[in-house]
């Protein structure tokens, strides 16, 4: 049994993404649409990473230099080394462009496509450590397909040694009846490769150079020639169409939900809930139907999320309970309860024990402990100490049409039920905020502050003009 516990200490993957892919229909590059919340391109990088691959390598040519900005955007500049395939002349011409990156370096070089993101870092770990306990010159990836169709076949002598691959549209009828296929993922000693591919020929119907005819050259000059069979025949699937790249991304989905169950998250209905990858779920949280966990979260244990929850790159801590609500860009304390219909908004941070309810919303604000807002309320570039109870339709006034300013708001203070907070204004520990108050000058601790008009009764006004206008009108005055 082969150990792929660790790949051998020198390897370099090269990841084909110059291609064009017309088929997508898009002026987005092919290996830039997201699935799970990350580029094409990415997941793959990721996993090279995940594998223990140092050096990455990405051949880009169509929108190269889009490619290239999104990529070291999404991973940081200086992380991933390029190499430009200007004109697509086949697979084996696009490794020939990453030559002179590679130049002195005598490793094993990974080739693989740059759309295949189902691809995962436990089979290319099977992969490195058979290609180095053998000692083999190229080691292929193969797959096993009840129906191979347009896959290159693997073509083997009578011992089982791989001859060759020979492309669906260059194969016989006899090869075609061949199961096992080319995924397209290799592992090659570096200087073998780079020696064969300067002896590649487009002999065949395409006219390109073929990364798979390596193999006979390698063959034919003695070298050996290993394959490893992958059990999971997914990582084939490439993208090519926005089909399949709806495919795939559901096969991933439900591979992310499948590990969070098992370990020890409870999804109660996965065909409804979507959680991206590089998300993380601490035990015991519950996922509740139509959960959204995207881009870069990390949630806590013991928590309820749903019916419902929009979280993107968010800290949620443990035991929280979310519903209904939209929390982007914020850190969210311990045992916070949230929703419906809440709104938490990039810049915002929530210390433990908060409560708030239905339409509040939270914009660059710094909420104290044990805060509670019920409802109605709006709360921006505003820091409100701990124990503070923030009343039905309270709003900071926060933009004066120009800049922004901040409210201050003590800890354990009262501000009533439709209060109006104008920017900037502090309000101090323990004052209170009479209710319909509009507060525009500090308030110091302990103090009531009452801003409205003081009410006028007028008796028997409405009767009186029930009867001015019954005159007018000429009929009888209503009751």
């Amino acid at each position: 049994m082969l150990d792929a516990a660790v790949p051998p200490p020198l390897v370099a993957a090269v990841v084909l993404a110059a291609g064009k892919s017309t088929r997508m229909r898009s002026r987005l590059p092919k290996v830039l649409h997201p699935v799970c919340g990350r580029p094409i391109l990415a997941h793959i990088l990721h996993t090279l990473a995940d594998a223990g691959v140092g050096r990455r390598i990405a051949v880009i040519g169509h929108e190269a230099e889009t490619v290239r900005g999104a990529m070291d955007t999404y991973f940081g500049a200086g992380q991933l080394e390029y190499a430009y395939q200007t004109e697509q002349k086949g697979t084996g011409h696009a490794v020939q462009m990453a030559e002179g990156t590679l130049t002195g370096f005598a490793g094993t070089v990974l080739v693989l496509a740059g759309d295949t993101p189902l691809l995962s870092a436990d089979v290319l770990k099977l992969l490195l450590a058979e290609h180095a306990q053998t000692g083999a010159t190229a080691t292929v990836l193969t797959a096993v397909l009840p129906d191979a169709g347009a896959y290159g076949r693997i073509v083997r002598g009578e011992g089982g040694e791989v001859l060759g691959i020979v492309e669906a549209k260059d194969a016989t009828a006899e090869q075609r009846k061949i199961g096992e296929i080319n995924t397209g993922v290799f592992a090659f000693a570096a200087t073998a490769l780079f020696a064969a591919l300067r002896d590649l020929k487009p002999n065949n119907a395409q006219g390109e150079l073929y990364l798979t005819d390596v193999l006979g050259l390698l063959r034919d000059a003695g070298r050996t020639v290993r394959a490893v069979v992958s059990s999971d025949t997914d990582v084939i699937l490439g993208v090519n169409t926005r089909v399949e790249l709806a495919e795939i991304g559901a096969k991933m989905r439900a591979r992310i939900l499948r590990d969070l169950m098992l370990s020890g998250v409870t999804v109660e209905d996965p065909a409804n809930t979507y959680v991206e990858a590089g998300v993380t779920v601490g035990q015991d949280t519950t996922l509740l139907p139509l959960t959204r966990l995207a881009g870069r979260t990390t949630i806590g244990e013991g928590c309820v999320l749903g019916p419902d929850a929009n979280i993107t790159d968010s800290v949620i801590g443990d035991n929280v309970k979310a519903r209904a609500c939209f929390i982007e860009s914020a850190v969210i304390g311990d045992r916070c309860k949230i929703g419906p219909f809440a709104h938490i908004r990039p810049g915002s941070r929530l210390e433990s024990g908060v409560r708030l309810g239905n339409f509040v919303e939270i914009n660059r604000s710094s909420i104290g402990a044990n805060v509670a807002a019920g409802h109605l309320t709006y709360l921006g570039d505003a820091t409100v100490g701990a124990g503070t109870n923030v009343g039905a339709g309270t709003i900071t006034c926060n933009y004066d049409g120009y800049a922004k300013h901040k409210t201050v708001i003590g800890e354990n203070a009262f501000i009533g039920t439709h209060s109006t907070l104008v920017a900037p204004v502090s309000i101090g520990d323990r004052a209170f905020v009479a209710a319909a108050s509009a507060v525009t000058e500090d308030v110091p601790p302990d103090a009531l502050a009452i801003a409205r008009q003081r009410q006028t009764t007028k008796e028997k006004w409405a009767e009186r003009r029930r009867t001015e206008k019954a005159i007018q009108s000429g009929s009888e005055p209503k009751p």
